[in-house]
Parts: structure tokens; sequence; C-alpha cells
């Protein structure tokens, strides 16, 4: 049992390998920067379409108003013109009631029945009687 044993070499502590630093704050940074850039390039587009929206309503309201007037002017008008309609068609259906026939008659034309007596005033009556 005295044989030799195969000499070990003296243990070396293994030198670990000096890790290169991640660029983990360049990387957080640029990350950083990327999205500051991305917002900015986004709310520069969102006011560019905001200054389009609201330069196209200012173009748009004076039309809006105009036509706002136009459509008070007209419905008067259609008011009226149906006050108008309504008479006229009270008028005409008046003027085809049989019922009615000899008042119209008498309206229209001077025709009277012949039952009833006309009664005229003389102007030199009214003045006589007076004196």
């Amino acid at each position: 049992m005295n044989a030799f044993q195969p000499s070990r070499p003296p243990l070396q502590p293994i030198q670990k390998r000096r890790a290169t630093p991640r660029p983990k704050r360049r990387l957080r940074q640029r990350s950083y920067q990327v999205m500051a850039v991305e917002t900015t390039a986004k709310i520069a587009v969102n006011l560019v379409i905001s200054t389009a929206a609201i330069s196209a309503l200012i173009q748009l309201l004076p039309e809006h108003w105009s036509q706002q007037d136009k459509l008070r002017a007209i419905s008067i008008d259609v008011k009226q013109m149906q006050e108008r309609v309504d008479k006229l068609q009270a008028e005409f259906s008046r003027s085809f009631d049989p019922r009615q026939a000899k008042i119209i008659m008498q309206e229209q034309g001077y025709r009277f029945d012949p039952n009833q007596r006309q009664i005229v005033f003389p102007k030199d009556a009214t003045v006589e009687q007076a004196q």
C-alpha cells in the first residue's frame, strides 16, 4: 500500500472570468429614450389631427349657421302656407256642400230665394228720417 499515488497538482483557485458588465443602464436609458421619442411622435400626430379637425369645424360653423337661418325661414313659410291651405280647403269643401248651395249663390251672385224678400235701404230715406 505504499504505492505511489499520482500526484495531484496543487489546487489553485479557479479564477472566475470577469464578466463584462452588461449594459443594463444603457439598455434602460435607450428604452426610455425610445419610449420618449415614440410618445412625442404620438403627441405630435394627435396635435396635427386635432388642429385639422378644429380648423375644419371653424370653416363649417358659418355654413351651418346660414343653413339653420334658411331652415327657420322655410319653416315659417311652410307654416303660413299650411294656414292658407287649410283656409282654402275649408272654403272648397264649403263650396261643394249641397246644404250651403243657396247661401253661396247669394254670396257670389245677387240671386235670392224666391220666398225671401230683399230689403234695400235708399240713401235718401235714411237721411230724411234722421232730420
